[in-house]
This record gives structure tokens, sequence and C-alpha cells, in this order.
């Protein structure tokens, strides 16, 4: 029903990710990208779909992958429904935001040295920690988007918006989250006319 907002939105979000001064690397959806290289050639993140007879449902449809190219060692960084938008902030560091349905997406963050512990941000994890004034947006809205756009130092930088019953025209905030203090800022996006 809204799903052309979902995919409007990923095509807005990546353009304006893509010149993005501080993102080293474009975004680019999976699964259609099939594989994205690092900066320095040493990985390779590579979508891979599960194999399993179409008329089984198993919850997962595409996994990313992160591949040393050198050593040919790979490491699952996690499975995803749908489109994910990934990009390399420098060459240790992966920003990705998972569209994980037509109501919501997450962001996540995954070193090179430690795959298997990402940041992961999503609607529950926002609603413990913003401000109490800003919970109810998120939680009376039944549509609810956090998008990664870029990792400055130790900041993730978010776009969240959403609509739904509390925000019938919606809501755009810009989002802050300090990865070594696990805080996050968010202060409402300038609307352009």
């Amino acid at each position: 029903m809204r799903s052309w907002r979902i995919a409007a939105g990923v095509v807005v979000v990546t353009a304006a990710l893509c010149g993005s001064e501080a993102a080293a690397a474009p975004f680019v959806v999976f699964p259609q990208a099939g594989q994205l290289v690092s900066p320095d050639g040493r990985f390779v993140v590579r979508n891979v779909d599960r194999e399993s007879p179409a008329s089984d449902f198993v919850g997962t449809f595409h996994a990313l992958w992160l591949t040393e190219v050198a050593t040919g060692r790979s490491l699952k960084l996690c499975d995803y429904v749908g489109l994910a938008a990934v990009a390399w902030s420098g060459n240790d560091f992966l920003i990705v935001t998972q569209y994980v349905g037509k109501r919501t997406s997450r962001a996540a963050v995954f070193s090179v040295a430690h795959p298997e512990d990402p940041v992961l941000l999503d609607k529950p994890m926002l609603i413990r920690l913003v401000p109490v004034e800003l919970r109810a947006t998120l939680r009376e809205n039944d549509h609810v988007f956090v998008e990664a756009s870029r990792l400055e130092q130790d900041t993730l930088h978010l776009r969240v918006w959403g609509y739904g019953q509390h925000d019938v025209n919606g809501f755009r905030w810009l989002c802050e989250y300090a990865l070594r203090e696990g805080t996050v800022s968010c202060g409402e996006e300038p609307r352009s006319h």
C-alpha cells in the first residue's frame, strides 16, 4: 500500500548520502548491488540469497557476508528481508540500513575488527534512548524508519522519520548516536519548501 514511500525514501536517502562528504564511499542497495568492495580493497561485502524451495517460507531471504579478500575468510554480518543500504566509512566500518518491512527500518554499524558485535539502532532501542518527551512519537506511530547516513569519528548520524496515528503528516528527525557513550540526541529535521 505505502511501499512506494519506502522505495522513494530509499532512493532519496541513497542519493543524499552519496553526496555526503563524510561518507568515504557511496551507499549501494542490496540485493541489487550484489557486492561492495572496501575503499582499500581488503574486504568485500556480498549478498547471499537463501537457498530453499520457493514454497518454504523461512523468514529471511538474504544475508550480507563480509569476506577478507587476501584470505577468503568470510563471516555473516546479518540476515535481512527486503532491502539493505550499505556504505563503507573509511576502510574499517560498514554502515547499514535494513528495510525490515513496509513499516520500519533499522541502522547498524559493523567494525571489520569485530564484525560479530555490531551497534544496532531500531525503534525499540531509540524509545529507550531518547528523552521522555520524544518517546510518544516513536511509540504511537506505526511507521518508523531509522536510517544511517554517515559515521564521523565516534558519532553515527541518523535520519529518523515516520508517520501514523501520532503524526498523521509525519515527523522527521536528525539524530546523532555517540558510539562510545551509547547516547543519542535528536532534533527536528528542517523542512524544505
